[in-house]
C-alpha cells in the first residue's frame, strides 16, 4: 500500500471487521483523525496504521488512552527507543497484573473445590 493511500470508513471498518459506530468512538476519542471532504471521512494510510496499533493494544489488554500515550511517542528521528521502552514498560504492568489475576483465579478455584468437597461429605453422613 502507497503511503498515499485513502481509505473510507467502509473499508477501514470492514479491513478490520469493526463497526462504523467503532471507528467514529476512535475520532471521537482523539485516537484517529480523518480529513474530511464534505461529509465524508478520508482516513490515511497512518489512519489506517495507527487503527492497526490500537487494536493490537486493545489485544494485548491495554487501555485506549494507554495504547494511544505508546503511539503518541513514535519518533523515528530517535529510533523509537521512548517509545519501545514504553511498550516494554506497559508490558511488563500488564503481565503482573494478568499474574496476580491468575494467582488470584487459582485460588479461587482451590476454594470452591475445598467447599465442594465439604458439601459432599456433609451429604453423606
Amino acid at each position: 500500500m502507497s503511503a498515499s493511500a485513502q481509505y473510507s470508513i467502509r473499508d477501514l471498518a470492514a479491513e478490520f471487521g469493526l463497526t462504523t459506530r467503532t471507528l467514529r468512538f476512535y475520532e471521537e476519542k482523539g485516537l484517529l483523525r480523518p480529513r474530511r471532504k464534505g461529509q465524508t471521512r478520508v482516513y490515511s494510510s497512518a489512519d489506517r496504521t495507527r487503527l492497526r496499533l490500537i487494536l493490537r493494544g486493545k489485544r494485548l489488554g491495554f487501555s485506549l488512552q494507554e495504547s494511544s500515550d505508546i503511539i503518541s511517542l513514535y519518533d523515528p528521528a530517535t529510533g523509537n527507543n521512548k517509545q519501545l521502552q514504553a511498550l516494554i514498560n506497559k508490558m511488563h504492568e500488564k503481565r503482573s497484573q494478568l499474574e496476580q489475576q491468575q494467582r488470584d483465579l487459582n485460588n479461587m478455584l482451590a476454594d470452591l473445590a475445598s467447599a465442594e468437597a465439604r458439601c459432599k461429605a456433609a451429604m453423606s453422613e
